[in-house]
Parts: C-alpha cells; structure tokens; sequence
C-alpha cells in the first residue's frame, strides 16, 4: 500500500471517521499546524489550550488508527493582528521545546499588515534559536505580492531556505520559491488552492525534489484524502512509485526530519494495537455497547 505521510492537515477539524478513512488510504504520519479556528479566540490562555490539546489529546486520537501525529506551532497570521493574543509570542518558546513539535507554524500573511510583519519576524527568529523548521502560510488574497513578500523576509531573517517550507502554492508563486531554495508546499482542494491534475502538471514541469503535497483539511470544505489522490493521478499520469513514494512519505520525513522529534517507528507507522486506551480518563469511545 501507497505509505503517505500528510505534512499539513488540521486535525483538530476532522472526525474519528476520517482518521479511520486516511488509515485505510495509507496514511501513516501527518503534521498539524496550529491555526486559525474560525472563531476568533480571545486571550493567551484560549491558545495554550489549544497548543495542549495538538500535543495530547490529537496524539491520542491519531493513535488509535495507526497514525503518528506531530504538530507546529505558532502565532498564525490572522490572529497577529488581535492585540489580545501578543503574549502568545511570549509563551511560544515554552512549547518549541516539547517532544512532536517538529516546527514552527503557521507563520507568514493573511492581510499584510505591520502586525504580521512583526509575529512573523520574531517567529522566524524562534525557529532559528530552537534549530526548528519553518512552515509558512502564504497569503490567499494578493498572493503572488504576499510569495514575494515573504521570500524577502525568510531571506532577511538569515534563516537556511532549506528549513522552510512556503505553502498554499501555485502555478504563479512556485517559480520564485523553487528559486529560492525553500521547500515548495501545495494545498490540494476540492475547488480552491490547487487539484491533482494541477499538481501533477507542475510535478511534471519542476520535479519531485522539494515538493511537499498535503490536504490542509480543516473546517472547510476540504478532503482529507487529497494526499492519496494524488498519489493515484501521479500513476495515473505514468510517474513510478519511486516518484510517489517520494512525494508522498520521503520528503516530508525529510523536510520535518531535521527537527530531530520525528516519530515513525519504522516505514509504516505506529501500530493502532498498541494504542493507549484512554487519554486523561475519556476515550473516543463514548459509552459502551
């Protein structure tokens, strides 16, 4: 079976009914970022709940199908500009540390204010100081500014390329990146951002190395198994399994890999058998039979 390590996707969004579907398409091994949920959150505290909740309870959910969980945090862009949450740059550092951080982000632009401009400054100068990589959301309004924009900041920031990732690309935006020498990150979604076909294209034209393909499904209408689809247009298309196996599992094991916290006994995963059975006293079977 296609082995799929999906390096951008939010959980925290998702059922138990889609853990249970990604298992069966292959899927080993994901990233969660930590992002916006939609609903403005109103203090610090709102975000430590959160970061807490990526680093227990999704572990423990993901356990349960076989599926190991890693996450990256950060400040996302959005909520930079609510003057409540600036202390949540003052508690990062605390959670940079934590085993299953294997990142730092969403990091980068929503609306490109001065606001962003600063949490995405000191954020960059985080993962330097905790040697983490960096997964940077790149703006859906103005994107082709907002990709310029940020490959200027991520080279002023003295960071190496090689630990960042800049996401939510397109035909437009993936020649300065690759250029650039960041990784390339591609959101395939079932109207917006990019499709299978479209991404296969661009495979196609740059090459496997770099690339790192995920679903970014959230609360929205999204797919948590774009990543296999891809996969199937890939042979479909007549690229090799060297190829998807590449896409799919080695490059984003290798991309989060140099954070050192990388969990993945063995090529295949964790084992749902071994899975705990509870997490703080619940479990996500609620009730008996």
């Amino acid at each position: 079976m296609t082995r799929i390590f999906d390096p951008h996707i939010h959980m925290t969004s998702r059922t138990t009914d889609d853990y249970e579907a990604m298992a069966a398409a292959g899927v080993r091994a994901l990233v969660e970022p930590a992002f916006w949920l939609g609903q403005p959150r109103t203090g610090v505290s709102s975000f430590t709940d959160y970061f807490d909740a990526l680093l227990g309870w999704e572990p423990y959910r993901a356990e349960q199908f076989g599926i190991r969980h890693h996450c990256a945090l950060a400040l996302n862009p959005k909520e930079a500009n609510d003057p409540r949450l600036a202390g949540v740059l003052d508690v990062l550092p605390d959670y940079l540390v934590r085993d299953r951080v294997v990142a730092v982000g969403e990091v980068g632009y929503d609306a490109m204010t001065p606001q962003e401009d600063k949490a995405f400054t000191v954020q960059l100068e985080l993962a330097v100081r905790h040697a983490l990589p960096v997964l940077v959301h790149t703006p859906h309004r103005d994107k082709a500014n907002g990709t310029r924009r940020t490959l200027d900041v991520v080279r002023e920031s003295g960071i190496d390329p090689g630990l960042v990732v800049v996401d939510h690309l397109n035909e437009v935006t993936v020649r300065a990146v690759a250029d650039s020498g960041c990784w390339m990150g591609f959101s395939i979604y079932p109207d917006t951002k990019m499709s299978e076909d479209r991404m296969v294209a661009l495979l196609r034209e740059y090459g496997t190395a770099r690339m790192l393909v995920n679903s970014a499904a959230d609360w929205g209408r999204s797919d948590p198994l774009k990543t296999r689809r891809t996969a199937d247009a890939m042979r479909a298309a007549g690229f090799g399994e060297d190829d998807v196996d590449q896409v799919l599992w080695r490059n984003p094991v290798a991309f989060y890999g140099q954070s050192g916290r990388l969990e993945l006994d063995g090529p295949e995963g964790a084992e749902a058998s071994g899975a705990r059975t509870e997490f703080e006293g619940s479990s996500i079977r609620r009730g008996e039979r």
